[in-house]
């Protein structure tokens, strides 16, 4: 039996019901930028950077059922500035030095910057001074690059089964929680093989001892483009 589709940039998408438009998208092997959304969580919606048009109307992608019919632009020159403006916005909202940090060439905000054609900041710098917890002894958290998407959140609760992390306070001061008593890593029961240590699409959660470990040009994003990068490579 045919399945049902939708249309994405005018290309028929076979989708699976109960699928996302971004699930059917990406299992289907077509790119929609996102930063918030990973495979078998329950979609969170906050990043925004996967807006798309249905119809008239712009609409999460992660949160958008595919139903039969749809018709779903990607680009258009409207929604590329509003995803490049979203973009501009997590950048300054943190503090994200790309050329001294580990994660540069495996970092996800850096690489869905580079395909959305940004080069460079657009918007006024915050620079928030938040603090560096480097009390645990294997992982160091460098607040100050958090862009609240709560991967680390859902991953420790959904997949680990630890629920180590948190996000509190509101609006422009909303961040990042350690649940445990004293607030420090040192005091939660992560681990380094959890995948709440693994899945920061920037460089929040870090290995310590494997700062730049991976020479310029074998990166992850030097050899592919984030809108073919596998999904599930380790950052």
């Amino acid at each position: 039996m045919n399945r049902p589709h939708f249309l994405l940039g005018g290309d028929e998408l076979p989708f699976t019901p109960g699928e996302t438009v971004l699930e059917a998208a990406t299992r289907a092997g077509r790119y929609i930028p996102h930063l918030c959304w990973h495979e078998g969580f329950a979609p969170h919606g906050s990043c925004r950077v996967c807006t798309v048009k249905v119809g008239t109307r712009t609409m999460a992608a992660c949160t958008t059922a595919a139903s039969e019919g749809l018709e779903v632009t990607l680009h258009d020159e409207a929604l590329d500035a509003q995803r490049r403006s979203l973009l501009q916005m997590l950048f300054v909202e943190g503090n994200h030095f790309c050329p001294s940090c580990e994660q540069s060439g495996r970092c996800k905000l850096q690489a869905t910057a580079y395909a959305a054609g940004i080069e460079g900041p657009h918007f006024e710098e915050f620079y928030p001074d938040r603090p560096i917890d480097a009390s645990h002894a294997d992982l160091l958290l460098e607040f100050n690059r958090c862009i609240l998407c709560g991967l680390c959140v859902r991953a420790s609760e959904q997949y680990d089964g630890k629920a180590v992390f948190a996000l509190g306070g509101h609006g422009i001061a909303s961040h990042l929680v350690v649940n445990s008593a004293s607030g420090r890593l040192v005091d939660s029961d992560i681990h380094p093989d959890d995948l709440a240590a693994n899945i920061c699409p920037v460089g929040v959660i870090l290995k310590k001892r494997r700062g730049f470990d991976v020479p310029i040009g074998q990166r992850l994003y030097d050899r592919l483009p984030i809108s073919s990068a596998p999904e599930d490579e380790a950052p």
